[in-house]
């Protein structure tokens, strides 16, 4: 069983909101919890690694990007129970704000696809819960 499946304790990771020109880069995700749905590209810390390295790193291996973070903007929760009230994922995701600085964007690792979207866009996909709060969160989010 995987270690972020009924964790002992939250596990942390980080979040990239990469904006380029006024749009945002979504990837589709491939691996649970939330697979299928939109969300911006990310993973989990290594032991002795920073989280903007993390940020970078993740950036890097799921959409081709070299990026240049701007700043942190948010901390998320992302917890999901089971039928049964017990915790089947405890995410603590630090998200930071990034630019690209190189690299031909195309989805790789865990991202099933990736775009470019603007935030008048945002609806036309399935985006998770968390990303939705964070964008409702610094404004960035409008709904149709």
């Amino acid at each position: 069983m995987s270690h972020r499946l009924y964790p002992l304790r939250p596990i942390v990771g980080v979040g990239v909101l990469i904006e380029e020109d006024g749009r945002y880069l979504l990837v589709k995700r491939a691996a649970e919890p939330d697979a299928g749905l939109w969300s911006i590209p990310g993973g989990l810390i290594e032991v002795g690694e920073k989280a903007a390295d993390a940020a970078v790193r993740e950036a890097l291996e799921e959409t081709g990007l070299t990026v240049e973070i701007m700043n942190q903007v948010d901390v998320v929760d992302k917890l999901v129970l089971d039928d049964d009230g017990n915790v089947r994922y405890h995410f603590i995701i630090i998200d930071f704000h990034a630019r690209p600085l190189s690299g031909e964007m195309r989805p790789m690792d865990d991202a099933l696809d990736a775009v470019w979207a603007a935030p008048e866009e945002f609806t036309k996909y399935e985006l998770t819960s968390t990303l939705v709060e964070l964008l409702k969160r610094i404004g960035i989010y409008q709904e149709s």
